[in-house]
């Protein structure tokens, strides 16, 4: 059974930077890919961004200036740091990653706010 655990969010200042961590139970290199996804109170789920195993790297194209991902293989963890944070990034963030299988985290609460 692969675990996804994420951790580091919160409430931060408009404005702000939280970064994110999301660690695997299995060796990360082994998915096709790890990544981000958010979901907004009453929007659906949408992608902010994910890690090929190759390194290759795709983000959501309004959320590249501001969020980077990046991974530890030692870990087995994928990492979201996001700066410049307002209030429309407030959401759950999900880690995801997939292999011919999906699967997801628990999620994590973040909330931006004045």
């Amino acid at each position: 059974q692969v675990q996804l655990v994420e951790s580091g969010g919160g409430w931060v200042q408009t404005g702000g930077s939280l970064r994110l961590s999301c660690v695997a139970s299995r060796n990360i290199l082994s998915f096709h890919y790890v990544g981000w996804f958010r979901q907004a109170p009453g929007k659906q789920r949408e992608m902010v961004g994910i890690i090929f195993n190759s390194s290759r790297l795709a983000y959501a194209d309004s959320l590249e200036e501001r969020f980077t991902i990046s991974r530890d293989n030692g870990k087995n963890a994928v990492d979201l740091q996001m700066n410049s944070l307002n209030s429309e990034d407030t959401a759950v963030y999900y880690c995801h990653a997939q292999d011919s299988v999906e699967y997801w985290g628990q999620g994590t609460q973040v909330t931006v706010s004045s």
